[in-house]
């Protein structure tokens, strides 16, 4: 395949499939840091090289097409309504698979109301890491930006794990990514109560139930889409067979499947105000 994603991710595998037999820890943690730092800013220096090589009426262009394929909005929204749909059709079942493709939780034993929750919890989640944060990239650095941001997020979700090797091995990552993800986790915040036109609720939600989770910014989407959508969000998860409790989000009613709909009108939104600022930022360069 041609789509940068895919390069990234064979780039990650093979590194990884040497770096997780490595011994010792230090070890580990250095070979961690080093592809934490050379992978992205090989990204970053490869695409301005790719962009200085093309003819300059065709760089705009490039950089646009680019900085889309680090956008993910489409496939989130087809996903989130294929969940929708069985739940609305009564197959709880298929409903439960669907989902599990969009999340890390174990599905097979989730009610409907924990299914519509999961998939509510992802959109707002993928909203922030998987369309303003490429997207805000894409408007402060270009296509370069862009495209270094998805490396950082595809690094985390390969090695950023916290069990065996990857305790060391995806450390570099895991932090990077958290940094990376500080601004368009807000911005997300600002967007939601901007589109939504309820910022009062929003804000509040997302500045008292932001800080709560263990990640430094999945909770603040989260909450934000909590507070838009009046829904109780978070909770007790399954992973792997055992239950981790999490904190509730939100002060509202718990989700049903038109809620799933809902979130996903509230991520495009978010996306239509950071294009139109995108628009009439590079108007006003240009002018």
């Amino acid at each position: 395949s041609l789509h940068p994603t895919v390069w990234m991710g064979h780039a990650i595998s093979a590194f990884e499939e040497r770096a997780v037999e490595l011994k010792g820890r230090l070890t580990r943690r250095l070979a961690g840091i080093v592809l934490a730092a050379a992978l992205p800013t090989g990204v970053y220096l490869s695409v301005r090289r790719v962009l200085a090589l093309a003819p300059r009426p065709l760089r705009r262009v490039l950089g646009a097409a680019l900085i889309s394929t680090s956008l993910s909005m489409r496939g989130l929204a087809a996903a989130a309504g294929v969940v929708e749909r069985e739940l609305r059709r009564g197959d709880l079942e298929r409903a439960r698979a669907r989902v599990g493709e969009m999340v890390g939780r174990d599905t097979e034993r989730l009610s409907e109301t924990e299914v519509a929750r999961a998939a509510v919890e992802s959109v707002a989640e993928n909203a922030s890491d998987g369309v303003l944060a490429p997207m805000l990239y894409g408007l402060l650095f270009g296509a370069p930006g862009a495209l270094t941001y998805k490396t950082i997020n595809t690094l985390d979700s390969m090695v950023g794990y916290r069990t065996g090797p990857y305790r060391e091995l995806g450390w570099a990552s895991a932090r990077l990514d958290d940094l990376a993800n500080l601004l368009p986790a807000r911005a997300t915040v600002l967007a939601a109560g901007i589109v939504s036109g309820r910022p009062g609720r929003t804000l509040g939600a997302a500045w008292r139930y932001g800080p709560l989770t263990a990640s430094p910014n999945a909770g603040w989407a989260e909450a934000a889409f909590a507070g838009v959508l009046g829904l109780r969000l978070g909770g007790a998860n399954v992973y792997g067979g055992v239950s981790r409790d999490g904190p509730v989000l939100g002060d509202g009613r718990n989700p049903e499947p038109e809620d799933i709909r809902r979130a996903v009108r509230v991520m495009r939104g978010c996306c239509a105000l950071l294009a139109a600022v995108a628009i009439v930022s590079g108007a006003s360069r240009r002018g």
